[in-house]
């Protein structure tokens, strides 16, 4: 069973990758805990929650109180964390108790604010039961959502008691899910992994059958890898800044079709596409390391096209980002395949081409 520890100045805890890790829940649970609310998809709950709630019952809770998100990162929005909030409240929740967090990135990215939040933080357990949460969005502790101008101007970081991954849930995730979880796997390939990035590359028929070892040496690695980053840097001011590959552009083109078109992983998958452009056209990377790249995410396409899209609307999106700072955008940028690097000091003609050149390709 991998247990990948994290250890940061706020909290250490650790991830577990673990068919049925599910069940594991009484072990990280506060000594004194009380009431146990549930931040969750009613699907979610529907198809899995009979886990957590056994899992709950082994220490004889009552039955966790379960708050019920609409979904979508359209409604990644504070006024659903306010309602989850009130609904805490109207049922007694105070400083003993504890949120679990149980769905896809979405829920673990709203579930952690809240528990950051309400009355100045209460413990967070992350179940992530999406591909691309338990590879990225659950583990290290970023926790927020949207505002119209940008995706997750808003947040904090609190990190979780433990974080469960089991991926028996992964069965029932629907195809196009799946896929948008595969991008963030690429990613860590690109960034920090060459091996994973093979296997992705020659392993696609595996993958698609969602073969148990390879998804687990593909949430496992990506995990390592993430909570190796997360330890050396909680806060994103240094070496965490490289799990941001395919973010600064593909968070502009969520926000530019208003977070109804795109699995975050898709716009990831995107970003992805135009940053090893942009690298390429400053001859940081190699030809050839570039075309894999681009060959690889055509393998698990498509996403959704582009056609209409401006390009220069989406160069303006990018001093919104989160990562800008006096007006530099702050990109990440492919040198090799398993290694990148943070630039600042790209040229605005160099941006426009890259975005242009993967709009075209994306049509």
């Amino acid at each position: 069973m991998p247990r990948f520890p994290v250890a940061t100045p706020q909290r250490n805890y650790t991830v577990v990758v673990e068919r049925g890790a599910i069940a594991r829940l009484p072990e990280f649970l506060p000594a004194k805990c009380g009431r146990v609310f549930v931040v969750t998809e009613r699907r979610v709950w529907d198809l899995h929650g009979e886990r957590v709630r056994n899992a709950c019952g082994e220490l004889k809770f009552d039955t966790p109180d379960i708050l019920f998100f609409a979904g979508g990162e359209e409604n990644k929005r504070m006024s659903h964390v306010e309602r989850f909030a009130e609904q805490m409240a109207e049922r007694g929740a105070d400083r003993s108790s504890l949120v679990i967090a149980f769905g896809g990135g979405i829920v673990t990215d709203l579930g952690g604010f809240l528990a950051a939040i309400y009355m100045r933080g209460i413990p967070v357990i992350q179940i992530p039961t999406t591909l691309l949460a338990q590879v990225d969005a659950a583990v290290g502790g970023k926790t927020g959502g949207n505002l119209v101008a940008g995706k997750n101007l808003i947040g904090c970081f609190h990190q979780p008691l433990a974080v469960l991954i089991d991926s028996d849930v992964l069965a029932t995730l629907p195809e196009r899910e799946y896929r948008a979880g595969l991008y963030e796997v690429i990613k860590h390939g690109v960034i920090a992994s060459e091996p994973l990035f093979r296997v992705m590359e020659s392993g696609r028929e595996a993958v698609f059958a969602q073969e148990p070892g390879v998804v687990e040496h593909m949430v496992a690695e990506s995990v390592r890898i993430k909570a190796e980053v997360v330890t050396a840097d909680e806060r994103e001011g240094g070496v965490r800044r490289i799990l941001n590959f395919g973010h600064t552009f593909g968070h502009a083109l969520e926000a530019e079709t208003k977070y109804t078109r795109f699995l975050h992983g898709e716009a990831v998958s995107w970003g992805m596409r135009a940053a090893t452009h942009l690298a390429l056209s400053l001859e940081m990377l190699a030809a050839a390391d570039a075309r894999s790249i681009l060959d690889v995410l055509n393998l698990y396409g498509p996403i959704p096209g582009v056609a209409e899209i401006d390009a220069g609307n989406l160069q303006t999106r990018l001093l919104k980002d989160k990562k800008t700072v006096q007006s530099r955008v702050h990109f990440v940028l492919p040198v090799r395949l398993g290694e990148v690097v943070v630039r600042a000091d790209v040229p605005e003609v160099a941006v426009r081409g890259a975005i242009g050149r993967a709009l075209a390709e994306c049509l």
